[in-house]
């Protein structure tokens, strides 16, 4: 190695000497120095090298510390929110998403300004000289990349101060088992749940289900639902907050005349002449919640699927393949309307219509 691959480039008179928000020029750009017989010298301080002073450099080895220790009670604290905060309504998501993000970005945060510190006032200022060679060095250059390798690892601080060094690995241990927490939402598979509903389960006190209206709360009385044309959103009571179990058994009440009820319609699971449908579209499982009083019909309103209200909700126009699942339903002794059992099929998107077919052609003895 000559003494010539280590004296810094010319520098163009052009070209601004200095940078703003970059430390100061050191005074060589040399890394390791060289002894008298042209071989690197080993660690120490060398030209070239500016070292931070001892103070400096505790208080920045304390400033890293308390960062690192942010990072892993915040870590912690990521854990602990996915555990404690569950979500189910719109308010306990909002909770849980800002315990979530909240600690989580405290814990990068904290990891962030830590290293930053480190660098900026434990680790020397020095100049870094690239070389160049071609294809595989030869024996002098890896082995004063090793010797390079081993001043770095000196220079940082990482082996004489335990405390940032302790306190790094303390930090890290719980970050890399955040992937593995938010795996646990991957699962498990739904099996069989998208298929039935609450309406086909009794209360906590053992009573059929109500139909209570959206938003409020309230149960339905049948007298009071006395308008042809009226039209209500209803979801079942005990789950009026609960948006996993809403997504799939949220209706749409409808009132009719006799007269206007057709064949398609199963009358026994209707109610003078109220009729309770899927407010879930069969196409994509959009909220089908318009309605038209003249023609009896109920659209949705993202890819305009038209079902016959009159008719057991069947598909008069649009992409959806099959009807609006009829709930049955009745009243209790005090006149409110309540389910008398689930849907007679899933209710949502048609992927399923294909799975119950299968599933009627297997019970028949045939094949898929």
């Amino acid at each position: 190695m000559t003494e010539n691959e280590h004296e810094p480039e010319r520098i163009d008179e052009r070209v601004p000497k200095r940078v703003i928000g970059t430390p100061s020029p050191a005074e060589s750009t040399a890394l390791l120095g060289t002894g008298d017989d042209g071989s690197p010298q080993g660690p120490g301080p060398l030209p070239g090298v500016k070292f931070q002073d001892e103070k400096t450099a505790r208080k920045g080895e304390r400033i890293a510390a308390l960062c690192f220790v942010i990072t892993f009670l915040a870590a912690i604290g990521f854990i602990a929110s996915y555990v404690i905060f569950q979500v189910g309504d719109i308010d306990k998501t909002a909770v849980s998403n800002l315990a979530l993000g909240g600690t989580l970005t405290l814990a990068f945060l904290a990891l962030a300004i830590g290293v930053v510190v480190w660098v900026r006032m434990v680790m020397p200022k020095y100049n870094l000289v690239q070389e160049r060679h071609e294809m595989r060095s030869d024996k002098a250059a890896r082995s004063y990349v090793a010797e390079t390798f081993a001043q770095g690892v000196e220079e940082s601080g990482f082996v004489k101060r335990s405390l940032l060094r302790r306190t790094l690995l303390l930090a890290a241990a719980p970050l890399g088992l955040l992937p593995l927490v938010l795996l646990k939402d991957l699962g498990p598979l739904p099996g069989t749940v998208l298929r039935h509903t609450v309406w086909g389960k009794k209360t906590k006190a053992g009573k059929p289900r109500k139909l209570v209206v959206e938003g409020t709360g309230a149960p339905i009385r049948a007298a009071d639902f006395n308008t042809p044309g009226g039209i209500l959103s209803v979801v079942p009571e005990e789950y009026t907050h609960d948006l996993n179990e809403l997504a799939k058994s949220t209706l749409i009440l409808i009132k009719l005349r006799p007269e206007e009820i057709k064949s398609g319609t199963n009358i026994n699971w209707t109610h003078d002449g109220i009729i309770a449908y899927s407010k879930i579209c069969t196409h994509v499982g959009c909220p089908a919640a318009l309605y038209e009083q003249t023609t009896h019909h109920i659209l949705c309103p993202c890819h305009q699927s038209t079902f016959d209200a009159s008719d057991g909700a069947k598909v008069v126009f649009g992409p959806a393949a099959r009807p609006l699942p009829q709930l049955p339903i009745g009243v209790d002794e005090e006149g409110y309307l309540i389910a008398k059992g689930d849907f007679p099929v899933p209710p949502g998107p048609s992927f399923w219509e294909r799975g119950d077919a299968e599933a009627e052609v297997r019970a028949k003895g045939g094949q898929a």
